[in-house]
């Protein structure tokens, strides 16, 4: 009778969660995977090094960090510059990581036949394109997770010095911030998955889009301020005008949304993203800026990247579910 009672008491699994297990299982064993993670443990741990041997010199010089030691281990680089910081890494290899992931999602599915077959289970049709970024976005999160405790767990035998609960706390903000600026890239790849049926047409334009912002969209804004540059005979409002509204042509770029928040996490003696008045200057006190008010200056960037994100899903998401699935 105990048994008979114990199998009647399990609850099958829900067919979501039984299509993202697949999903994740499918990931971690693919090659692809492999080889992107590998590229990015390789150079963020060589970027670790780099910072280990360069942390003395960075914090004898920077008087007000010295109560922020362990998180130079993400923002030091060599004086010569030749290998960027741990940070830098991120920001640009995390893209490939969301791309590589997502680009074929759906349209690999489709060519194979295998998406029509699922479609004739008794299943919700929302529940393929849900699993795969639930199921991409918990690999991406483990990964990202991974990879910054083990950042930490070597910076701690390198140095000896162990993290302050608020750097501790920056260090894991940060990690969440560089989950939220990766699932960006998935979720365009994922678009462009649902949009294109080819997974070459996809990548090829989820990597355009990643040089469009990373490369070029600076240099744009830079011709925009040079031909909008007031004259000399302007006041300081209008040039403090302008200056505000550069920045804001340059956060639309999810990039820079990202090295700002992710500098002002990491480094404290940063108090503001924008230009300041004589007023605002006088009188102000040069000390590292606490974690909550931190978190408050960088939350338009949250907010800007989480928006981002669900703007992609939702039109991959609509696009999905408008299309006609036939067998090949």
């Amino acid at each position: 009778m105990k048994n008979l009672f114990d199998r009647r008491d399990q609850r099958p699994i829900h067919p979501f969660w039984v299509m993202v297990q697949k999903e994740i299982s499918d990931q971690i064993r693919s090659w692809r995977y492999l080889i992107l993670l590998g590229i990015v443990v390789l150079t963020c741990i060589g970027s670790l090094y780099t910072a280990m041997m360069s942390i003395r010199d960075a914090v004898a010089t920077d008087e007000t960090l010295k109560s922020f030691v362990f998180l130079k281990l993400f923002t030091v680089s060599d004086p010569e510059g030749t290998l960027p910081p741990f940070i830098t890494f991120i920001g640009f290899l995390g893209p490939l990581l969301g791309i590589g992931l997502g680009f074929d999602a759906v349209n690999s599915e489709r060519n194979r036949g295998t998406l029509s077959r699922i479609m004739a289970q008794p299943i919700h049709r929302d529940y393929v394109i849900n699993a795969k970024f639930t199921a991409l976005l918990i690999v991406i999160s483990i990964s990202i997770f991974a990879l910054g405790f083990l950042v930490m767990g070597m910076g701690l035998l390198a140095i000896g010095i162990p993290p302050t609960p608020e750097e501790f706390l920056r260090i894991l903000f940060f990690l969440i911030l560089s989950i939220f600026y990766i699932a960006f890239w998935l979720n365009l790849a994922i678009l462009f998955s649902v949009r294109f049926r080819q997974p070459a047409t996809s990548a090829l334009a989820s990597i355009a889009v990643w040089l469009f912002f990373s490369v070029f969209y600076s240099m744009i804004v830079r011709v925009i301020a040079k031909a909008m540059y007031p004259a000399q005979a302007t006041t300081a409002g209008e040039i403090l005008s302008y200056q505000k509204f550069i920045q804001v042509l340059f956060r639309f770029s999810p990039s820079q949304l990202f090295s700002e928040a992710t500098t002002t996490l990491l480094t404290p003696s940063v108090r503001t993203l924008g230009p300041l008045t004589m007023e605002q200057i006088y009188g102000a006190i040069p000390s590292p800026l606490p974690l909550g008010q931190s978190l408050i200056l960088i939350w338009p960037h949250w907010t800007g990247l989480i928006a981002a994100t669900m703007i992609c899903f939702a039109i991959s998401y609509v696009w999905f579910m408008r299309q006609e699935i036939r067998s090949r």
